[in-house]
């Protein structure tokens, strides 16, 4: 019964924050006037508040209304209650963290399959995969563990670059890095480009926007999948 958008980025270049994806967003929460926000990945250190009344104004455009998890005394019970979720962007490692310490993964994960509507951007998409550990977010806390939603069956890479062929740069690549998951490590993983998104509903997982995907497998060569492909059969 999933029904989840698991998205690369909450804005693109040249863009408003979630402009690209308003149709979408539309259908998902169709039928959902208030939708419960988690921003425990806070950008930039910014206050649950600020965060909040960002996001707020932007899902007034669409005539939906955010209410955020921190504003609850019972954390687990506004996941219980909520009709859509939304789980922003910022740092990976502060969101798992918050999941962990408030004790709403195991909700949030119920609530996803039981076919809340959920949308993930950036580091509210990479929790979407098994582990974090393909994250591009620096450690700047400990969390209790990095196993994250398993809504796919695999990992994401969201915000994935490709290198760039007249840079001078000669540390690791994306790619590298996630060759070096992978010799630890069994589970796809999925580069996710800006502007791209994964639309999960029920056992159907599609690749949505206008780019290409990275797929990496362990022992394979990467390959790129195109648009309305679907990823459902990767595990």
């Amino acid at each position: 019964m999933t029904n989840c958008i698991i998205a690369s980025t909450s804005t693109i270049h040249g863009s408003t924050p979630l402009a690209y994806l308003q149709d979408t967003l539309l259908d998902l929460y169709s039928g959902v006037d208030e939708i419960l926000f988690i921003p425990y990945a806070r950008p930039g250190g910014i206050s649950h508040d600020e965060y909040t009344i960002g996001i707020n104004n932007i899902f007034k455009k669409i005539n939906k209304k955010i209410v955020s998890i921190h504003m609850f005394s019972d954390p687990i019970e506004a996941i219980k209650k909520a009709k859509g979720i939304y789980t922003g962007g910022g740092n990976t490692f502060l969101l798992v963290d918050q999941l962990y310490r408030n004790g709403v993964l195991e909700p949030l994960k119920e609530a996803i399959h039981s076919g809340i509507p959920y949308l993930g951007t950036s580091a509210g998409s990479n929790i979407c995969g098994l582990n974090m550990k393909t994250t591009n977010d620096m450690p700047i806390v400990y969390p209790p563990n990095f196993k994250t939603l398993g809504v796919v069956p695999f990992n994401i890479n969201p915000h994935y670059l490709d290198p760039d062929p007249n840079s001078t740069h000669k540390g690791e690549t994306r790619e590298t890095r996630i060759k070096e998951f992978h010799n630890l490590n069994n589970q796809p993983v999925i580069g996710l480009r800006e502007g791209s998104w994964l639309r999960v509903k029920e056992n159907q997982i599609i690749l949505e926007g206008n780019l290409s995907a990275r797929i990496f497998e362990k022992g394979k060569t990467p390959y790129e999948i195109e648009p309305n492909s679907s990823l459902s059969e990767l595990n």
